[in-house]
């Protein structure tokens, strides 16, 4: 079997090792190093279902990995990878699977032409124990090439076969766009309002979701991405309805105390609008109040 690695064993990173270890002999690295091999995770379809996959650090011989799938938060992607590479052969190829963009930036001045891809995913994922996970929700796959060699077209088979509704995109980038942009009006205003994304559907949050794609989409057409504002709107108000009674991640990072990925969501419109001189006055704000938040001591439930 082809040996694959998973870096970061949260909910996701688990989800998709659990998906995976039947195709493939899957490894976490982590640096935690009190883990055991057995894993469990419990289906869409509420079964139980256990699988083996060893746990190993950055200082253990990663030569005979192929591929290396990165699923820590996004601010947490540069500092796990970047101590890998000299370790890693020169052929395994990096995936990067993790909310907002940016790290990508980052790692393409590191990586030479080591192959480098992209993927986004809107699979559920509750971690119920250290070492258990159960998927709380179908959703759709999204990977595709960004940087370098191509992932082998065998490999690539393999991938989409494992993980459900899963597809390759020929523009991961147009995709990751898209996806940003239900993140940056869903995550920040269910944070400042502590409130569950389908409060948002209230005409209160229509001229703020309006302002926060308005200037997203300045943002892409000057990155010569083609994507349709109308469209997107739509989208966003979908996900809205259909994650209604969900909390997003970024209230739940605040009731919690723990850092937000505001800075590669919402932050990553405000970076890409310097880069152009655009301004982007709502996203800049949204971003200065979260990260207020961020600071103060959770006075909130859940």
């Amino acid at each position: 079997m082809t040996k694959l690695a998973i870096v970061g064993a949260g909910a996701i990173g688990q989800l998709i090792a659990s998906q995976l270890s039947s195709t493939f002999d899957v490894h976490f690295i982590t640096r935690r190093t009190n883990f055991n091999s057995l894993w469990q995770v419990e289906t869409a379809s509420q079964q139980r279902q256990q699988y083996s996959a060893p746990v190993i650090t950055a200082a253990d011989d990663l030569q005979q990995f192929e591929l290396v799938i990165v699923c820590v938060k996004a601010y947490q992607v540069v500092d796990a990878v970047l101590p890998l590479l000299d370790k890693l052969n020169p052929h395994c190829h990096i995936l990067l699977l993790h909310n907002g963009m940016g790290p990508h930036l980052a790692l393409m001045a590191h990586i030479g032409e080591r192959g480098l891809s992209l993927g986004t995913t809107s699979q559920g994922a509750l971690l119920t124990s250290p070492q258990r996970v159960t998927h709380t929700g179908l959703g759709l796959t999204q990977l595709g090439h960004l940087h370098g060699k191509p992932l082998n077209s065998s490999l690539k088979q393999q991938l989409l076969a494992a993980i459900p509704q899963s597809q390759w995109h020929p523009d991961i980038i147009n995709a990751l766009w898209q996806k940003l942009a239900i993140n940056a009006a869903i995550n920040p205003l269910t944070a400042l309002e502590q409130c569950k994304n389908g409060q948002l559907a209230a005409s209160t949050y229509k001229q703020h979701i309006d302002q926060i794609v308005t200037e997203l989409h300045q943002v892409v057409t000057r990155d010569n991405i083609v994507l349709d504002k109308a469209a997107l709107l739509t989208r966003i108000y979908d996900v809205i309805q259909l994650t209604a009674n969900n909390y997003s991640s970024m209230y739940q990072d605040i009731a919690h105390q723990r850092r937000t990925e505001i800075d590669y969501i919402n932050g990553y419109i405000v970076t890409r609008a310097q880069q152009h001189h655009l301004d982007v006055p709502f996203n800049f704000a949204l971003v200065t109040q979260i990260k207020k938040l961020e600071k103060k001591p959770a006075n909130r439930n859940n």
